[in-house]
């Protein structure tokens, strides 16, 4: 079940009051392997909606040493928990399946919202955090295009001080990605306090000084998804063919530098100014076509997509990608770790330098 697919709206909220649900301490059992010493404990997180996203965030938040409380109105809530623990058994102890929404916030000091990417629903769900969350909780929204002053459109400007976006990328437990988009009447301190938090659990975040549909990383994907979907439609290239010209040149640049640094990296010695001066004319001149984004107009490349990957991307692929990541990720945290890299004899830029 996708986080679109959650149905928030008509569940019980009954008034948030009494002691928290057992294992909902500010402290995670002794031992727990991410509690690490010398660093603060994280306190009590409600997890709103156990899509894909919340159910990854409720696995970083426990990993994390947190007591996360999940509330969905889904069914099958307990069993997808158990699953969490079974992938990552330090989790085990710290996810608390709440039976109502306000049992979820009692006491927290956090709640991620993840549930369905619709406004009114979001504004009608962030009243009733208002409502029944403390008053000094965080109130943030995994939205990946919704702003918070949408979403805080209901609340009184105390509430609205406290409510904010913070988009991850899928897998939160993975991607280290979150950006921090605060609404017209976020606080300043609320942005402090989030970056904190997030920081704590690993993740590097981003704070955007605007608000902008689909922040950043959505609107970087939908741009190159919008030239990808256009060559395949124009017959230039197929979709598996665009995914290997990506997986084997920006991608794999990417991962080490974004495409600003990497650009200011490949104009030499005059850095970014000298590749717009050299490559930027050439690149004015590439036309521009605009796709057809209709369902009509992607039904061809939809089924190109089809057939290459199969209806639906297999759980190994899935695997696959995840464990490709991470690599990634453990390379990074080993060169950022470790000494300065000495130049070796094939060090071009090195030899440029002396």
């Amino acid at each position: 079940m996708s986080d679109s697919d959650l149905d928030l709206t008509n569940v019980d909220v009954p008034a948030a009051g009494g002691a928290p649900p057992s294992g909902g301490s500010d402290q995670p059992p002794a031992g727990n392997q991410a509690a690490r010493a010398g660093q603060p404990r994280l306190g009590p997180v409600a997890v709103v909606g156990a899509g894909t996203i919340g159910l990854s965030w409720a696995r970083l938040f426990a990993s994390c040493g947190a007591p996360v409380r999940i509330f969905d109105p889904r069914p099958d809530l307990a069993e997808v928990c158990a699953g969490i623990a079974d992938e990552a058994p330090e989790c085990e102890d710290l996810l608390i399946v709440a039976k109502c929404l306000g049992e979820a916030v009692d006491g927290v000091r956090l709640v991620q919202e993840s549930g369905p990417e619709d406004s009114a629903v979001k504004i009608q769900l962030f009243a009733d955090l208002a409502e029944y969350a403390p008053d000094e909780a965080l109130l943030v929204s995994s939205s990946s295009a919704i702003t918070a002053s949408t979403i805080a459109a209901r609340m009184t400007d105390a509430d609205a001080a406290r409510v904010l976006v913070a988009h991850p990328f899928n897998p939160p437990h993975v991607m280290p990605l979150v950006e921090i988009v605060p609404g017209e009447r976020t606080a300043p301190e609320s942005v402090e306090r989030a970056l904190a938090i997030y920081r704590r659990c690993g993740k590097e975040p981003v704070v955007l000084q605007a608000e902008a549909a689909g922040f950043v990383g959505n609107r970087l994907q939908n741009a190159v998804l919008r030239e990808a979907a256009g060559l395949v439609q124009r017959g230039v290239v197929s979709p598996a063919d665009v995914d290997a010209v990506v997986r084997n040149s920006l991608g794999l640049r990417w991962a080490a530098v974004g495409p600003f640094e990497g650009m200011h990296m490949g104009g030499g010695e005059q850095g970014f100014r000298g590749f717009m001066e050299h490559i930027g004319p050439s690149f004015a001149a590439i036309d521009i076509h605009e796709p057809d984004m209709s369902p009509d107009g992607m039904a061809p490349v939809v089924e190109q997509v089809e057939e290459a990957y199969g209806p639906h991307a297999s759980a190994e692929a899935i695997r696959r990608r995840d464990a490709i990541q991470a690599g990634v990720l453990r390379a990074r945290e080993e060169l950022d770790a470790g000494p300065p890299r000495r130049s070796g004899p094939g060090d071009q830029t090195a030899a440029r330098k002396k």
